[in-house]
């Protein structure tokens, strides 16, 4: 029998994939939402409801928002917890466990305990709050291994941090709109004037100041 050996259209189907955070972010399905920061409670919960047995992970900026979002959300018949640092570590192996048992579908927590949890088979990552550091965001995506989707939920209050992550992926994430939503007057005493989003693509925002400078 004679030995087979690999042909060249052979090692162009062995193309080297890249596992770095950005290599990651630009071949992951993303999408963007852009809700006013009251509002995302029930756009999130708008975006979840066709299917209440999706292994989703939920990342905030504070232990208050996932105790919040927990209590909603399990309120609403998801089966749902919040895992943050006043947490045992106990509890949070616990909740990890259960959730790649499949027993726990939603776990809502930070970046600083995401990374320590290992979770498997996650098939969404919601940003209910985007983060400050690029890099933040590109972890969080990498907690899929390409198996699942990303969706944030930009507030105005966000955007700036949407600006650096597109800027350094060089690539704008789609924008969509939720079904059913129907935006809420804002709190008065959050009030804040939403930026133009009829200017130049997000990414290039960052370029064209520069030339403009110069």
């Amino acid at each position: 029998m004679s030995e087979q050996t690999d042909t060249p259209q052979d090692n162009i189907d062995k193309e080297k994939i890249y596992y770095d955070q950005r290599s990651v972010a630009l071949r992951t399905t993303q999408s963007i939402y852009f809700v006013k920061e009251h509002d995302k409670s029930a756009m999130l919960e708008l975006l979840l409801s066709d299917d209440k047995e999706t292994q989703v992970v939920i990342v905030v900026k504070s232990k208050k928002k996932a105790d919040a979002l927990s209590a909603l959300l399990t309120s609403k018949a998801f089966k749902a917890v919040a895992v943050h640092g006043n947490h045992r570590e106990t509890q949070q192996q616990e909740a990890a466990t259960k959730f790649n048992e499949g027993a726990l579908h939603i776990i809502i927590t930070t970046d600083m305990i995401l990374k320590t949890l290992a979770l498997e088979n996650i098939k969404l990552v919601v940003s209910y709050d985007l983060p400050d550091a690029p890099q933040e965001y590109y972890n969080r995506l990498a907690t899929m291994k390409e198996l699942g989707v990303g969706m944030a939920l930009v507030s105005p209050e966000d955007e700036y941090n949407l600006d650096e992550i597109e800027h350094n992926m060089k690539k704008e994430i789609e924008e969509k709109t939720v079904e059913g939503f129907v935006p809420t007057a804002t709190p008065t005493h959050t009030n804040k004037t939403k930026k133009d989003r009829t200017k130049k693509p997000r990414h290039r925002k960052k370029k064209v100041q520069k030339e403009e400078d110069a």
